[in-house]
């Protein structure tokens, strides 16, 4: 049976773009990029401050218009056919949709009445989504009781109402904690299990890693890469071994032993070049094993995203959306 990741990859396009433009005043937010994402798979989009993220999400979900550029979701055109769009969506925001002063049931009622289902259809939806996400008990509740994990639940769940195959997620557990952030890690992986194709906009390199197919990373109005996560791990060098002694005649032994390595003689500690393979990692240790030298502290780095993602934007800090 083939994977998630298989199936996208065989899975016509749910949203396709080209030379997508856009600018605000002389700031050009997005400068020609392109996309295409799989049905039935997690699409993540990164980038530092003021990337344009948030613009890229108000424009595939035509709540705001390109300046130049074409684009399909669901198979109709953004510029033709907004309509066939908006009935093919899901779009939870940065910003909770929840309406605080009533229930959660209501605010789900109230989607049901907006996606024009029958009183019987709309409360049957209700009652099914809040079981799913967990909030039955909470459903008489006024919203603005509901914790931070409870709401972004309840505002999916009112996303899910017109049951769309697409849904853009921007993102979807700034502010909430490790446990709320699982919860809905788990719920995103079960649409998807389900057919759903995810636009993720992430604030979170770990969330991409764990979540995506495809990452694409967005910088200067641009796509800098794309690629599934090991894909983009591979673009970075800088993965190493570094071994810690304790007693100095076996580190420069050690050191000796290994050829061809970084020393740092006040901390006892040497570093060599690895791809984090487990064959490159066994010949370090024959050398040592050769050479009768054991040390106290061995340590593997291979480029995770946080790399990928400073070596392709020049960024000193995570993500975090600026430009809307």
């Amino acid at each position: 049976m083939p994977t998630p990741r298989q199936r996208g990859a065989q899975s016509p396009a749910a949203v396709s773009a080209i030379g997508l433009r856009k600018s605000y005043g002389d700031k050009t937010v997005l400068d020609g990029i392109d996309l295409r994402i799989p049905a039935g798979s997690v699409f993540a989009l990164l980038g530092p401050n003021g990337a344009g993220k948030t613009t890229t999400v108000q424009i595939l979900s035509t709540l705001i218009a390109a300046d130049g550029g074409q684009a399909q979701v669901a198979g109709h055109d953004l510029a033709t056919a907004p309509q066939a769009v908006r009935a093919a969506i899901g779009v939870t925001g940065q910003f909770s949709a929840v309406d605080g002063l009533i229930t959660g049931e209501e605010n789900m009622l109230l989607m049901a009445d907006l996606h024009h289902l029958s009183k019987h259809e709309g409360r049957r939806v209700a009652a099914e989504l809040l079981a799913r996400f967990d909030l039955v008990e909470a459903a008489k509740k006024p919203a603005a009781s509901y914790s931070g994990g409870m709401k972004r639940r309840l505002d999916l769940a009112m996303t899910l109402v017109g049951n769309p195959r697409i849904i853009f997620l921007d993102e979807p557990t700034t502010g909430l904690d490790p446990r709320s952030r699982h919860n809905m890690w788990q719920i995103i992986r079960e649409l998807v299990s389900d057919g759903v194709t995810v636009f993720l906009t992430t604030q979170y390199l770990e969330e991409a890693d764990e979540l995506a197919d495809r990452i694409a990373v967005l910088h200067d109005g641009r796509i800098a890469a794309e690629g599934t996560a090991d894909e983009l791990k591979r673009l970075v060098p800088g993965g190493h071994v570094r071994l810690r002694f304790t007693d100095p005649a076996a580190y420069r032994r050690a050191a000796l032993a290994l050829g061809e390595v970084t020393r740092d003689d006040e901390a006892l500690s040497l570093q060599l070049p690895s791809d984090g393979s487990q064959r490159q990692l066994r010949t370090v240790l024959d050398r040592l094993d050769a050479a009768g030298i054991e040390a106290d502290e061995l340590t593997v780095h291979t480029p995770d995203l946080d790399d990928v993602f400073f070596a392709l934007t020049g960024d000193t800090d995570r993500p975090k959306e600026a430009v809307r």
